[in-house]
């Protein structure tokens, strides 16, 4: 999903502006903004370019064509679940708030309404909404949360693809590190795909699942008749990459005999084939990956030093989950559309309950753990939202504990303050009435704490 400011967005669709002034002086000290449509007509273009909590609409809008306003009600409920629709009618059209209540309105109520109640009505509607559940209508979100193939908005991930670029511009090699779950092949990709090589081959060779007499032959090829099974000549990843661009992952998995030759191929761009007596001149560009610390592994004499620093010319660190701030539910919305294209379903959004569960788990297996888990959950789900009970038993069955927040010696009251309010917010997946809860205050003061903190 794109980023936002993280104010309540009303969409008030009224053709005589008398309920949208009244929202306005009704939310007129909250963070609340309230955006006016005078046409049913233009509201789904206004939900292709953003999210908004709740839609409110005058009867008025639908009275020159009820069918087209019942079908749009329609449309946005699948659409965009997390979105409440109050439907507010006049007192003779009855018949007209129970086709809107089909069509997936959240409440209605008879005109006039007092301010105290159509505030009630919004801050009931906020409160019993979805807490994630993607807007698919919205056009921007790619631009806005993806780069590449990479899924996520979070200042570390956007460092992420800054270094990305910075490594694209140039032909050096590219040391790629991070725990198990990353990304790091995605980052490869990326790269790639942005380098002057994109038009070339792009060649991933992944070490650590190759048996340790076959790593040379898959890296340099072999000539016929060199070692028994050789029947005949075979290209390396090397050969079959010149022009383009070699992935070696799992890079610290190679024995030494191995890196000695990897550290001679990069010095002279040479192939040597085994059992071959020419060598081959190779334009490759190379990126290596690992989940370990290098630095370590030198320090131990697991890795030669000579071929580390030949890798690390230029080092992109890919952080773990959850280090990602944000990132958790624009990789669930990604996921549930990726999935209900491969499996033909029509998944809409999570659970509250669900939702909580996903944000208080610490992801040790990072994206791919994730992915994993809303693809298992996509399976089971029979339903059009994922429920806790299509988790696995880990993230359902117990939670992982109380979520903690660090901050160093020397922070101010107000950054303390600031970190403690935005974690627990995380922590209820975007809940604001049980942040609140958690943090003993009332539901005015937390917003009140959250304008002040931008949050």
């Amino acid at each position: 999903m794109p980023e936002l400011d993280d104010s309540i967005k009303i969409l008030c669709v009224d053709p005589g502006r008398e309920i949208f002034r009244q929202l306005q002086d009704v939310f007129a000290d909250s963070s609340t903004r309230v955006i006016l449509e005078l046409s049913i007509g233009r509201v789904l273009e206004r939900f292709e370019k953003d999210d908004f909590e709740v839609l409110v609409i005058a009867s008025a809008a639908l009275r020159s064509n009820q069918g087209v306003g019942i079908e749009l009600l329609e449309v946005v409920s699948a659409k965009s679940p997390g979105t409440r629709i109050l439907f507010l009618i006049n007192p003779k059209e009855i018949k007209l708030a129970a086709s809107a209540l089909k069509a997936g309105s959240y409440h209605y109520s008879k005109l006039p309404v007092s301010s105290e109640e159509l505030k009630l009505l919004v801050e009931s509607a906020l409160d019993q909404r979805p807490r994630y559940a993607p807007n698919l209508l919205l056009k921007s979100s790619k631009k806005s949360s993806t780069f590449e193939s990479m899924v996520g908005g979070s200042t570390a991930m956007r460092e992420v693809y800054r270094q990305i670029r910075q490594a694209a511009a140039t032909d050096i090699p590219v040391l790629l590190s991070g725990e198990t779950g990353t990304g790091k092949d995605l980052a490869s990709q990326a790269i790639h795909q942005l380098s002057s090589r994109k038009d070339g081959p792009y060649v991933p060779v992944h070490l650590g699942a190759l048996p340790e007499d076959l790593v040379a032959s898959e890296l340099f090829g072999h000539e016929k008749g060199s070692f028994t099974g050789a029947w005949e000549h075979r290209l390396g990843c090397f050969e079959l990459a010149d022009k383009g661009t070699v992935f070696l992952d799992e890079i610290s998995t190679v024995e030494e005999k191995i890196q000695i030759s990897l550290l001679r191929l990069l010095e002279d761009s040479t192939v040597h084939r085994i059992g071959g007596v020419k060598g081959r001149k190779v334009s490759v560009r190379v990126i290596a990956a690992t989940n370990e610390d290098l630095e370590d592994s030198v320090k131990r004499g697991a890795f030669r030093e000579d071929l580390f620093f030949r890798l690390d010319v230029l080092h992109i660190h890919l952080p773990p989950l959850k280090q990602r701030d944000g990132d958790v539910p624009l990789l669930i919305g990604h996921f549930l559309k990726e999935f209900n294209r491969a499996y033909d379903k029509s998944v809409v959004g999570i659970s509250p309950e669900c939702v909580t569960r996903l944000h208080a788990y610490d992801w040790p297996g990072n994206v791919r753990e994730l992915k994993n888990v809303i693809n298992r959950a996509m399976v089971v789900c029979v339903g059009d939202v994922l429920l806790p009970e299509h988790l696995p038993g880990r993230l359902r069955d117990k939670q992982s504990g109380r979520a903690m927040v660090s901050l160093p010696v020397g922070s101010t009251l107000e950054e303390m303050e600031r970190e403690l309010v935005k974690r627990t917010l995380d922590y209820t997946g975007g809940n604001r009435s049980r942040a609140a809860e958690l943090l003993g205050i009332s539901r005015r003061t937390f917003y009140n704490k959250m304008d002040r903190f931008n949050l």
